[in-house]
């Protein structure tokens, strides 16, 4: 593994079984990622985004292992995990850290923002006592809170607060890779940008390395050095974060693109939307050859038959469309 990479993902697949009957006898499978590769460099922000439904949650749950894949390699720092036992991943829980979409079912309403902060430092046997509490009091101040908000419960908090709390957390252990699940996306858009704002910062200080998983394509720019795009479980298109907003290659990129709002409403007029037909496949039963292809304006005999494969057009581009010779 090339020692600039802190994360390989190679041929990453997560099925989830459909079970039917008296015996519960697995029928078929959703595909939820289906054969996904990429690398994340020390320090760097790979965004990940993709309709609903598209695979980039369960990308990132199955890459810390939270769901355990149903093939391919994980490759944490030199480290493949896929093969170890959940005694084993201990250690790399510690390295490895997610924050939760939803900032309010993701927090423990029974325990106090205290404890919910203070419990991985617990279950890693970090540190006790005066220690313990001086660290989680640091954690709060860290991501703009006040230490006597330590003995308050989650639902005391607006949304803004408790995804603050999810972020404390998540420091807690002192990760070195950060998965972060559409972290904003239930937020408000002022609260948004205080967020990334935040999320920046912490990376600049900490040397943080982040999977950043979002919808709000306007928002992965501004966050992120390298951008990946998801259709249907396949992974479609990887470039640079201005390379990919400059000259984007597949014709789900373009599409997904032409949707974001432009503040100039001249220049929104001028602009054509991409509106793509049809409806997304089923990721129980995708159909053979390029999985878009029932929704491309640019489709081919050759995509019916051949499912494309990510081939690098120079610069680290990458583009998984038949489109590219």
């Amino acid at each position: 593994m090339n020692e600039e990479y802190l994360v390989s993902v190679k041929n990453l697949k997560k099925y989830f079984p459909i079970n039917k009957g008296l015996f519960n006898k697995s029928v078929s499978n959703v595909k939820a990622v289906d054969d996904v590769s990429f690398d994340i460099k020390k320090g760097e922000t790979l965004g990940l985004v993709g309709e609903s439904g598209c695979g980039k949650t369960t990308c990132g749950r199955t890459l810390i292992k939270l769901y355990e894949p149903t093939s391919g390699e994980i490759i944490y720092n030199g480290q493949h995990l896929e093969k170890l036992s959940e005694k084993e991943m201990l250690t790399y829980r510690r390295k490895m850290q997610i924050i939760f979409q939803d900032p309010y079912a993701s927090l423990d309403s029974r325990m106090t923002v205290g404890d919910i902060v203070g419990e991985s430092i617990d279950i890693h046997k970090l540190m006790k006592g005066k220690e313990r509490k001086e660290r989680i009091e640091y954690l709060l101040n860290m991501v703009g809170l006040n230490t006597e908000h330590m003995n308050r419960y989650p639902h005391e908090f607006s949304g803004g607060q408790r995804q603050r709390i999810g972020i404390a957390r998540s420091l807690a252990v002192e990760p070195e890779f950060i998965i972060c699940d559409e972290p904003i996306s239930a937020l408000d858009v002022s609260i948004q940008a205080q967020v990334v704002n935040m999320l920046e910062d912490l990376q600049d200080s900490l040397g943080l390395t982040y999977l950043f998983i979002a919808h709000d394509l306007s928002m992965v720019k501004h966050i992120s050095n390298r951008i990946g795009v998801m259709y249907l479980g396949n992974l479609v298109e990887i470039a640079e974060s201005n390379e990919l907003y400059t000259h984007p290659v597949h014709p789900y990129t373009t599409a997904l693109l032409s949707a974001i709002p432009i503040p100039d409403p001249d220049e929104a007029a001028q602009r054509k939307r991409i509106v793509l037909e049809g409806d997304v496949p089923s990721p129980i039963d995708p159909p053979p050859g390029c999985r878009f292809r029932g929704r491309c304006r640019f489709v081919k005999e050759v995509c019916k038959e051949v499912t494309p494969s990510l081939k690098d057009i120079g610069g680290g581009h990458q583009v998984a469309c038949h489109l590219v010779e």
